[in-house]
């Protein structure tokens, strides 16, 4: 099993920090890791020191990064992976403990990094949401077969809602799709940013919406 680790970023200063944790935790399995930069003067990549680390830049927009992201990848697992949300240690065997006991990709549960009591109970809930509907988001760190990926045509060019709409697409197959029991890290940045009880409330509202039929492109209006 090889994995393509493919990394969306826009204006990443810290990406040195992250790149370092990830291969410190990758420990000696081969992996690839591709960045893709939605900044078409590559201000993320220009940043990056580590020569193994391939570096692509796209159109900005996360589905549109992370389709190019997988058009250079050769590995037969997909690991999509946000820029703010550390891995645990062993990813690497736990995704291949759930691809080789039958399943075709699978996520982790989330915990954001926060001490506070309200982000907690997020991330709890985030957990449990994403194994009752088995759709979790992309701050789970999504990982998918490779071919299973190019068959549903990847993730559809959206602005907004592009992990829910990879799933869904996901589950009509009714492949094996396992949400592991080990928890990724994600920043709480862009809850203090744009306010917990505010957030808290306008995701699931968004993605009601987005059940319902809203076009992703009127939602996305409302979500910066």
């Amino acid at each position: 099993m090889f994995i393509s680790v493919i990394i969306p970023v826009l204006h990443e200063t810290k990406i040195n920090c992250f790149l370092s944790d990830l291969l410190e935790k990758k420990g000696k399995e081969n992996l690839e890791i591709i960045v893709v930069d939605g900044d078409p003067t590559g201000s993320t990549l220009n940043l990056i020191s580590d020569k193994r680390v391939i570096k692509l830049t796209s159109p900005k927009g996360r589905a549109i990064q992370q389709n190019k992201g997988a058009e250079k990848a050769v590995g037969d697992i997909l690991l999509f992976l946000h820029a703010d949300t550390l891995l645990p240690h062993g990813f690497v065997q736990l995704i291949g403990q759930a691809v080789f006991s039958g399943n075709s990709g699978g996520a982790f549960d989330l915990c954001i990094d926060s001490s506070h009591p309200f982000l907690k109970f997020v991330s709890r809930v985030a957990s449990i949401r994403s194994r009752v509907t088995r759709i979790p988001y992309g701050d789970q760190a999504i990982f998918i077969n490779r071919d299973l990926f190019l068959q549903i045509n990847g993730f559809p060019e959206i602005p907004l809602m592009e992990d829910i709409a990879l799933m869904r697409k996901v589950k009509k197959t009714r492949v094996g799709f396992k949400i592991l029991p080990v928890k990724v890290v994600t920043s709480a940045r862009k809850w203090i940013k744009d306010g917990m009880i505010y957030t808290g409330l306008r995701n699931p509202i968004l993605a009601m919406f987005y059940y319902l039929g809203v076009s992703p492109r009127t939602l996305v209006k409302f979500y910066y």
